[in-house]
């Protein structure tokens, strides 16, 4: 039975793949692959005997693996102007916090859009197709930041989902940021409001969703909390924060509240399907089952946590019990590299780490960086995976050259194993925005140029 549901012509076909791994409800896997896509959806897949239909451009797959777009659902794209800064390279996240804030509170519009140009180019030469930002920090005149990073993404044909973050919680009131970094709760969201009416999509292929995201519980008041739920609730949109990241956090929640972060959560109205949350590292065995009831999302940065002594987070713990898991690459200040394909591997490695060679595979560390990640975002069958009807994001990974020689029997396994492996095309929404491992658009040389000379403002 042929797989295409829309014959005729199509926009883009990707064609021959060594194998097409879809990711749909049935975890499909088609060697000889081939996907269409027409008016930015997915339009037919197959096989080597399906009838494909003619298309206006096609790809040769030859020696690839083609797999859905990767989705990279937690970052802060403006903390790639203060990458591997140097006096906060040894200090944990609290530490680390305080030496970049004043740093940060030089941000502009300049330096948010430069900082997302740069950050969702090199997200999309690692096959990321779709990208959130936290962007929590808004300095009092540094402008609209957020619509400074809509307009990076729209330039590139980026899927986005950028967050208002905030911080309102300040040194002086208890919290860790300064003065100069934090918002009142009204201000806060009144601009809320604004960016959603703004730039928030509704329809099943939007390029644009905006998210509400308080940054943390030693950042933000509790009100604060409590009332952007109720915010997100009338608005229909989903909530991210920090939760469970460390320690210290778990320190500051008992001393601060009288209670462990999770049961904070609880109390100002996040415990739902509509959150999920960055790091998600140090719930106890009765929290993860509860977040998993509550369908509560995690994104797992594990590179981030491996480099600030986070810690290793309960992946394959909170799976089990329900919650959906996704990928994140975290800041650019942590983490440093923006690679999904990083992540992926490292999640796969810590997976096995914590529970032993079989607990983690590749098949489960790509539906992380896929379908887990469509999850946590609302937007389970529109991305995260190759369907008919679906968004026309893919990836072709090439499998060839001296560092997958002799990776013959799984292009699965050899494709996280193997490499380091780049994206040869990387395609939203049927639109290709990296070819033959280059950015399409133009302007990267310069955008460079710029980000250095923002870069060399702020940490001057």
């Amino acid at each position: 039975m042929p797989r295409v549901e829309t014959p005729g012509r199509a926009d883009l076909l990707i064609a021959d793949a060594e194998l097409l791994a879809t990711v749909d409800g049935a975890r499909r896997e088609i060697p000889g692959g081939w996907v269409a896509v027409t008016d930015g959806l997915v339009s037919g897949l197959g096989g080597r005997a399906d009838p494909r239909p003619e298309a206006d451009r096609v790809l040769d797959g030859g020696g690839c693996l083609v797999t859905p777009g990767l989705v990279n659902i937690h970052h802060h794209l403006y903390q790639n102007l203060t990458r591997a800064f140097a006096p906060a390279l040894t200090g944990g996240l609290f530490d680390w916090l305080v030496t970049l804030y004043p740093l940060w509170a030089r941000l502009d519009e300049e330096a948010a859009y430069v900082s997302a140009y740069v950050g969702l180019t090199e997200l999309a030469l690692g096959g990321c197709t779709t990208s959130t930002d936290h962007l929590f920090v808004h300095p009092r005149g540094a402008g609209d930041l957020i619509t400074a990073e809509v307009a990076a993404a729209r330039d590139l044909g980026i899927r986005f989902h950028p967050t208002r973050g905030s911080m309102s919680l300040s040194a002086k009131d208890g919290g860790l940021p300064p003065d100069l970094v934090v918002q009142d709760d009204d201000e806060i969201l009144a601009d809320s409001q604004r960016l959603v009416e703004l730039h928030h999509d509704r329809s099943p292929d939007a390029m644009t969703r905006i998210a509400l995201a308080p940054c943390s519980p030693f950042s933000v008041s509790t009100s604060l909390m409590a009332r952007t739920a109720e915010l997100a609730e009338q608005l229909d949109v989903r909530l991210h924060t920090h939760l469970c990241e460390t320690r210290d956090e778990d320190a500051f929640c008992l001393q601060t509240f009288g209670r462990r972060p999770v049961d904070y959560l609880a109390d100002v109205g996040w415990m739902t399907e509509r959150v999920w949350l960055a790091h998600t590292v140090w719930p106890n065995a009765d929290e993860v089952v509860r977040l998993g009831t509550a369908r509560v999302g995690a994104a797992h940065c594990p590179s981030s946590n491996m480099i600030l002594g986070s810690g290793l987070a309960p992946v394959a713990e909170l799976r089990a019990a329900g919650s959906p898991v996704g990928l994140g690459v975290d800041g650019s200040a942590s983490a440093d590299s923006a690679s999904m394909w990083l992540e992926a591997r490292t999640a796969m490695l810590q997976g096995k780490l914590r529970h032993g060679a079989g607990a983690m595979s590749a098949r489960d560390a790509l539906e992380m960086a896929t379908r887990g990640g469509a999850a946590c975002l609302g937007r389970s069958g529109e991305i995260g995976e190759l369907s008919v009807g679906a968004c026309g994001d893919l990836v072709v990974w090439p499998l060839t050259g001296p560092a997958f020689a002799g990776a013959l029997s799984d292009p699965v396994e050899a494709w996280l194993r193997c490499g380091p492996v780049a994206a040869r095309h990387t395609v939203v929404a049927g639109r290709l925005v990296v070819q033959d491992g280059v950015p399409v658009r133009a302007g990267l040389d310069e955008q460079l140029a710029v980000h250095r000379r923002v870069a060399q403002r702020l940490q001057s």
